[in-house]
């Protein structure tokens, strides 16, 4: 089984840990429809309509809703 020829200090094991960060994502505010995104990135708005650089990609399918009145008397 394998085993270190030598013990890593806390401040060796430390210092090259110090290059695993974690950046902050870079956002903009689109001028068209004032959404929150990231930038070079296709979004979509609270419609779910998708965007991107400003422009319409892809158009939210319109949802229909039929209400039958005979299935809400089946139990009774």
């Amino acid at each position: 089984m394998a085993h270190p020829k030598s013990r890593i200090s806390k401040q060796r094991k430390r210092k090259r840990r110090t290059h695993y960060k974690a950046t902050e994502p870079t956002l903009t505010v689109c001028k068209t429809t004032g959404e929150t995104h990231q930038p070079h990135r296709a979004y979509t708005d609270a419609e779910g309509n998708m965007f991107y650089n400003g422009n319409l990609l892809v158009k939210a399918p319109e949802v229909a809703v039929e209400l039958d009145e005979d299935s809400t008397d089946e139990n009774e």
